[in-house]
């Protein structure tokens, strides 16, 4: 599923339906969790960030206004790895982030559903991102949460496999199928679960494994042309970084544990958080006339110079004790 790469929510519907829709909204988050911040990442087609973006900024602009919460999205042509799809991120408290996205996937079914003259609710797709590590308190044992929530929301809930096929990815799918008042019951309650894993938290801080486009009224300048991932003329400054490149660094034999971490682990999430693929020398393959391993990135240049700057960070602050 992973490789789908196509549109999430090709579905829409008449104003008056949206309002019938939109009502699970009015349920209430558990006590104490309303106030949590938290995080909720998914997937647009191009066409679709589009339409969320709006002219000059204005549509996301007044969905942050409306909401109270923040809307991040990954720049043209970055995408999720195996899909040709964008990735959105709603940041905020827990009820300001359902209040968002219900604004977008109700923009999305208008625009997008055509109408066939059937007088039953459209039914779209939503790809959230979810960290592998994360899916098992959505699952539960033997299957019994992702049970309950199918039965609470009557929704459809499909967590993709692992993807084996990308390095360095450690994000899953989980595909909510159904109307948008089941669609959205059942975000909320997956959402729930997520804000109580401390993992899923500290998640937000990566939005993207690529660099993030951040939409606020502040980034707009005259005729809507603003300094996010370039409108029309910034292109062509922006095409530069995005080449890819590759470079070797080395790192002393007795530090590379620092970069690899428990399991892969620092390597992983640094890869996550540059964009760049990392590849370390075998043991006793030492850059020429050292004990250095060879450290290679690669990927765009920023990218690159990103993740060498945080491998370089790693190293120095065991060198500085």
């Amino acid at each position: 599923m992973a490789a789908e790469g196509t549109e999430s929510l090709n579905n829409g519907s008449s104003s008056e339906a949206q309002h019938n829709q939109s009502s699970p909204r009015k349920s209430t988050p558990l006590p104490g969790n309303e106030e949590k911040t938290t995080h909720i990442r998914f997937l647009l087609s191009n066409a679709e960030a589009g339409s969320v973006i709006g002219k000059g900024g204005s549509t996301v602009n007044d969905f942050q206004s409306q909401s109270g919460a923040r809307i991040q999205l990954s720049r043209n042509f970055e995408y999720f790895p195996g899909t040709a799809d964008r990735i959105i991120m709603v940041s905020g408290t827990v009820d300001d982030t359902l209040k968002a996205v219900d604004l977008i996937l109700t923009k999305l079914l208008d625009e997008f559903y055509v109408e066939d003259g059937a007088d039953v609710e459209p039914q779209s797709k939503i790809r959230l991102i979810v960290p592998n590590s994360s899916c098992g308190g959505i699952i539960g044992k033997g299957g019994a949460i992702i049970k309950s929530l199918i039965e609470d929301s009557q929704a459809g809930i499909k967590i993709s496999p692992q993807d084996d096929f990308h390095p360095g990815l450690h994000d899953r799918l989980v595909t909510v199928t159904g109307t948008l008042g089941g669609q959205m019951r059942a975000i909320e309650l997956i959402l729930l679960k997520l804000v109580e894993d401390p993992y899923y938290q500290q998640s937000a801080s990566a939005p993207f494994a690529y660099t993030a486009a951040a939409y606020s009224g502040m980034n707009y300048g005259p005729n809507g042309v603003g300094g996010i991932g370039g409108k029309y003329q910034n292109d062509r400054v922006q095409n530069k970084e995005d080449r890819n490149s590759s470079v070797t660094i080395g790192v002393a034999d007795e530090h590379i544990g620092l970069v690899v971490g428990r399991g892969g682990r620092t390597l992983m999430e640094i890869s996550q958080l540059s964009g760049a693929r990392i590849k370390i020398s075998d043991r006793g393959d030492f850059m020429a006339g050292t004990s250095d391993r060879k450290v290679t990135i690669t990927g765009p240049q920023r990218a690159v110079r990103t993740a060498e700057s945080m491998i370089s960070r790693k190293v120095a602050s065991v060198s500085e004790r």
